[in-house]
């Protein structure tokens, strides 16, 4: 049997890394080659100059596809292997790929470490760049960041020097997560606070999962008078926020509840179901034959709609289903048949005054940010029961999938304030840390000093690299978890825990305890 190692998310094999199969599900076939692919960026980054835009695509396409949960597909990343060599070979490169990633998985722990969270860092935001790039933002400094990181993984560096890069990493994913906030809202408005049903109703029905807002629209606009309903899925509940999408009325709901769920909630499902960027979860025979991928998303078997995006066997599948004739009551996992999102940093902004007199008059007494990844591994209702568990004079900033553990909840509100705020997809971290500045000035106190605690969930790459950027603007005592990443060394982890006072999760009890006191 064929070996492999990845220990990129959290719920890697023993909490040490996966040797034999992906926990995701993925092949070892399919690791080694994203590793090949690693190697073959890192060849392109070499022979590469700064400011060729096929150069930067190709990267950043790259990255993505290593991501956990976007491609399953051996082919479809051979073909990718193969384009960033065919690149490379015509800037004169070597597409031998000189940085062997073997060499990396086995290099002394901080090295190793480092560079890993160099390379997940940069995976993640590769994410972000190339949602921004689909609606035709970006940025230089960010696209010229993946070379010179890619650059810096096969070479010699100082444990002070890549701590140093992973810091800046951080600092570059602000400038990525402000790009795509200033291509979603200037495509399709600022975010409005907005009340999202879980129900279907009758008819056909096409379910949207990912973070992709652009295929969304697209898909909108090819089911508009068609009688097909549209629904989102997981981390694209925001998109109904947005005035320009949610003014499409067949935009109906959101379907199921967070990425991790989809093999129980798509079971035998009545309508088709498209995913835009990761979250996919291998696909279970008894609705694999209505499930579309899309952009680097990839799975054996399935129909991929290409670069055309046309979107045509997609809606006749759903057509073919023909949805729940009676329609069909679904709820989150706590019972509510509601969810409510919308809360970007420009809605809360625009009540700063109202907040910060809550705050002076004691009526509200801390902000606590719960948001992040959700995921499969035990332990996560420690931020259901967190939530249910802050004092009712606290509010609760939320954002990406591990939300969807307590966003049916009714909190309440503060003086008209909600105590749930849903701030939108992981990318939004970006509004947070607005928010978070803001408040900040207003008090005239620095971040650390407010009465304002992270407590993060982390799964993937996209929670490393904002892990980054929290860390490079010197904001301390995150609290994290289920678990520690598994390729954080003990070496590394000390001198996060003694420069940042980065710290796991214990109990919500003992937690809310300490942050409260």
């Amino acid at each position: 049997m064929s070996e492999m190692f990845c220990f990129q998310c959290e719920q890697t094999a023993k909490g040490c890394g996966c040797t034999v199969a992906g926990v995701c599900g993925k092949k070892a076939s399919t690791a080694n080659l994203q590793d090949e692919l690693t190697g073959a960026l890192a060849a392109l980054a070499l022979a590469a100059k700064e400011g060729n835009e096929e150069v930067y695509r190709a990267v950043v396409d790259g990255l993505f596809v290593t991501v956990t949960n976007v491609a399953f597909d051996d082919d479809a990343i051979r073909a990718q292997i193969e384009k960033t060599d065919r690149l490379t070979a015509s800037l004169g490169g070597d597409t031998a790929h000189p940085l062997d990633m073997q060499t990396l998985w086995h290099a002394q722990d901080d090295d190793r470490s480092l560079k890993s969270l160099l390379l997940f860092g940069m995976r993640g935001m590769a994410a972000y760049a190339y949602h921004a790039r689909v609606l035709g933002y970006r940025d230089e400094a960010v696209d010229a960041f993946f070379l010179k990181g890619l650059r810096a993984l096969g070479a010699e560096r100082s444990i002070d020097a890549l701590l140093g890069l992973d810091m800046e990493c951080g600092e570059v994913n602000l400038k990525c997560m402000a790009l795509l906030d200033k291509a979603n809202t200037e495509t399709y408005g600022t975010p409005e606070p907005t009340n999202v049903t879980t129900n279907v109703a009758p008819g056909p029905f096409i379910v949207v999962s990912g973070h992709d807002l652009k295929d969304l629209e697209l898909l909108l606009k090819q089911t508009e008078g068609k009688g097909v309903n549209v629904y989102t899925h997981g981390e694209m509940l925001p998109a109904h926020a947005y005035p320009k999408l949610k003014a499409y009325a067949h935009l109906k709901g959101n379907f199921g509840t967070a990425w991790q769920n989809q093999q129980k909630e798509f079971d035998d499902i009545r309508g088709a179901v498209l995913f835009t960027t990761n979250c996919l979860m291998p696909v279970k025979p008894s609705y694999a034959d209505r499930v579309f991928t899309t952009e680097v998303v990839s799975y054996p078997g399935l129909v991929h709609v290409g670069e055309d995006k046309d979107f045509t066997p997609v809606i006749e599948r759903a057509l073919e289903l023909g949805g729940y004739p009676e329609g069909r009551k679904m709820t989150g996992i706590n019972g509510g048949e509601t969810l409510t999102t919308g809360f970007g940093w420009g809605t809360v902004l625009s009540v700063a005054d109202k907040v910060i007199d809550a705050v002076k008059a004691g009526a509200i007494k801390h902000f606590f940010l719960v948001g992040g990844c959700d995921g499969a591994k035990p332990g996560r209702n420690y931020y259901t029961e967190f939530v249910e568990k802050a004092p009712k004079d606290t509010v609760i900033l939320t954002l990406a999938c591990g939300k969807y553990r307590f966003n049916d909840l009714d909190l309440g509100d503060i003086g008209g304030i909600p105590r749930l705020l849903d701030m939108g997809q992981c990318n939004d971290a970006y509004g947070a840390i607005r928010v978070a500045l803001a408040l900040s000035e207003a008090f005239g106190a620095g971040v650390n000093e407010l009465p304002l605690s992270l407590v993060l969930s982390w799964y993937e790459q996209k929670a490393v690299c904002i892990l980054l950027t929290l860390l490079s603007l010197g904001i301390r005592n995150i609290h994290i978890g289920p678990s520690l990443p598994a390729f954080v060394s003990p070496g590394v982890l000390n001198v996060l825990v003694e420069k940042f006072g980065l710290t796991p999760i214990s109990t919500p009890d003992a937690d809310l305890q300490k942050l409260l006191a």
